[in-house]
């Protein structure tokens, strides 16, 4: 199992069961198909997340780099 997966578990667990024992509300949606919600809306996202890292970035060239200006402004503003 991955290590990040298994902390991730221990530390849900342990957020719930101390926010039982102390009697402070739980940050999670109390009804099953909330959290339910919750687990299909992070599966979603990660699936998605490596859907799209594989492909390669059809616009880069419009975007900015660390300046904040595309590829063609900062090649015209060299010349």
């Amino acid at each position: 199992m991955n290590p990040k997966l298994l902390a991730g578990l221990l530390l849900g667990f342990g957020i719930g069961l101390g926010c039982r024992a102390l009697g402070i509300p739980s940050p999670a949606p109390p009804a099953l198909a909330g959290a339910l919600l919750v687990v299909a809306m992070t599966g979603g996202y990660t699936l998605a997340d490596r859907f799209l890292a594989r492909r390669p970035a059809m616009r880069v060239h419009d975007c900015g780099g660390p300046t904040g200006l595309t590829r063609d402004v900062a090649e015209r503003d060299k010349s």
